[in-house]
Formats: structure tokens, C-alpha cells, sequence
């Protein structure tokens, strides 16, 4: 019996005729709708399909070129999932360090207001021991009476002030 190596080149002429020629033109048509078959696929196909084997015999398609193009895409797929994730790193990064900065903002200002009502505290104790404000004593208690204290607690300095102060004050203001 005839023993076949494992790989057998075997040739197909196409004459120069009306037959052969439009028969290679739809092969070469064929191909080019489906890139991954060889002429080698086809030929087998045609011979499979002429010699009438049943398609339960005949061998399973090569996945070989399914398998280069699913890798192909895959590689293509893993690129574009590593592009997003460095794109989504980045807007973390400066979406992080906007935040930081926002929060290092406020927390300077946090700082500066509770210096400002420690000083504001130190001199309302000043004010409150002491029997005569200075104008500098009392031109802070109206700063304190116009901004960050609330009108109740407001209320019980400029009571306690001297009218003789206040319109002295009237005249600090307009200086």
C-alpha cells in the first residue's frame, strides 16, 4: 500500500480557457469573501463534496485560522482595555488631587477662622473685664456685632456699652 508523508504538495493546472479561467475567477472571488480559508481548504471541500462523503465523516474545519483571528482580536481588545484603564487613571489622578487641594483649601480656612474667633473670644473677655473699652476694643465688638456672631449673642455686649462709647464709636466708624 502507497504510504503518503505527512505533508503531500499536490498541483492544480488551470488551462488558458473560458472554463478554467471563469472557474478561477470564482475561486479567487470566494477567497477574498473569506480570508481565512486557503485554495488548499476549498480544493479539500470540493473533493469532499465530489467523492459524496457524508458531512458526519468528513474532518472538522481548521481552527487554526479562527484561532490566529480570535487572537488577533483579543490582543486588539486587551489594547483598548488597557488604554481605558490608563484614561481612567489619569482622571482619577487629577480628579484626587483637585479634591486634595480643595480640601487643604478649607482646611486653611477652617484654621484661619478659628484663629480669628480665638482673637475675637480673647478680646470679648478684654471688654468684659475691663471698664472702659478702648476704641480699638470697640470697633472690634461692631466688627463682631456685623459678622460672625449670631444677633443673640451680639446682643448682650452692645448692651453692656457705655453711651458715651457709642457715640465715640459713631465717630471711630466715620474715621
Amino acid at each position: 500500500m502507497f504510504q503518503w508523508s505527512k505533508k503531500v504538495v499536490k498541483s492544480v493546472t488551470f488551462e488558458p480557457g473560458v472554463a478554467d479561467e471563469s472557474l478561477l475567477a470564482l475561486v479567487e472571488s470566494h477567497l477574498e469573501k473569506d480570508p481565512q480559508k486557503t485554495f488548499s481548504d476549498l480544493c479539500k471541500e470540493a473533493l469532499w463534496q465530489s467523492l459524496c462523503v457524508p458531512e458526519s465523516v468528513r474532518p472538522a474545519p481548521k481552527p487554526a485560522a479562527a484561532t490566529v483571528t480570535q487572537g488577533v482580536e483579543q490582543k486588539i481588545l486587551e489594547q483598548k482595555i488597557a488604554a481605558l484603564q490608563s484614561q481612567i487613571a489619569n482622571v482619577e489622578e487629577r480628579f484626587f488631587a483637585k479634591e486634595a487641594n480643595r480640601l487643604e483649601m478649607l482646611e486653611q480656612q477652617l484654621i484661619q477662622l478659628s484663629q480669628q474667633v480665638a482673637q475675637l473670644a480673647i478680646m470679648l473677655n478684654n471688654v468684659s473685664t475691663t471698664s472702659p473699652p478702648t476704641p480699638q476694643q470697640v470697633s472690634a465688638i461692631e466688627v463682631i456685632n456685623h459678622t460672625s456672631i449670631p444677633n443673640h449673642a451680639a446682643a448682650t455686649p452692645s448692651q453692656e456699652v457705655d453711651p458715651v462709647i457709642s457715640r465715640i464709636s459713631q465717630f471711630l466708624d466715620d474715621f
